[in-house]
Order: structure tokens, then C-alpha cells, then sequence
């Protein structure tokens, strides 16, 4: 594959990702996670909806998503919520960091 073709992609993905939008019952199906805790996890600052306008459904994009399954993780191997959610902040943080380099580059 050429690199062209491979940038093409790689945007495409990007694109979608950016676009994907779930409510809170597809979010604790795909992840395993009961929408109570979600819902626990956003009350703490952890994860964020998109919906700020209280009785409305609660709806995640692709970051928070992938949050939540990394919290989960984390969790499920024995570290604390905060302890987990303290570590996927620096870790997505670092990746923010890493990629906004490779942009330079690019």
C-alpha cells in the first residue's frame, strides 16, 4: 500500500471515530459496564457525556468509550477507580502529547 493510500485510511478512521456517538445503553452493552456505574463515573469527573441538559439521554463518543474500557480494565486486574481513572488520564494524555508530535512531522 502506498503511503498515500495508507493516509487515506488512516483518515477515514479518524473521520468516523470523531463522528461515532452512542447512548449509555449501547455504551454498557459494547463494554460490559452497567449503566449505573457510567453514570456513577461521569457524576465523578471521570468520563463526560455529551448531553449537559440534565433528563436527557446520555450520549459518549469514541474517547470516552475508550476510557471506560481502560478504566475497566485497570479495575478487573485490581487498582482502584481513582487509581484507575488517574491512570488513564496520564496515559491519554502522553498519547495526545505523542501524536501532536507526529503531526509536526507529517
Amino acid at each position: 500500500m502506498t503511503k498515500k493510500a495508507s493516509n487515506k485510511n488512516l483518515s477515514f478512521d479518524s473521520d468516523f471515530l470523531d463522528k461515532l456517538v452512542v447512548g449509555i445503553g449501547e455504551v454498557s452493552q459494547i463494554t460490559g459496564i452497567p449503566a449505573r456505574q457510567i453514570r456513577y463515573w461521569e457524576e465523578k469527573g471521570i468520563i463526560a457525556s455529551l448531553t449537559e441538559e440534565e433528563g436527557k439521554n446520555r450520549r459518549y463518543n469514541y474517547e470516552n468509550i475508550k476510557k471506560m474500557l481502560l478504566i475497566k480494565e485497570l479495575m478487573d486486574e485490581g487498582f482502584t477507580l481513582d487509581a484507575s481513572a488517574e491512570k488513564v488520564k496520564d496515559r491519554m494524555n502522553m498519547i495526545e502529547k505523542t501524536l501532536n508530535q507526529l503531526k509536526k512531522y507529517t
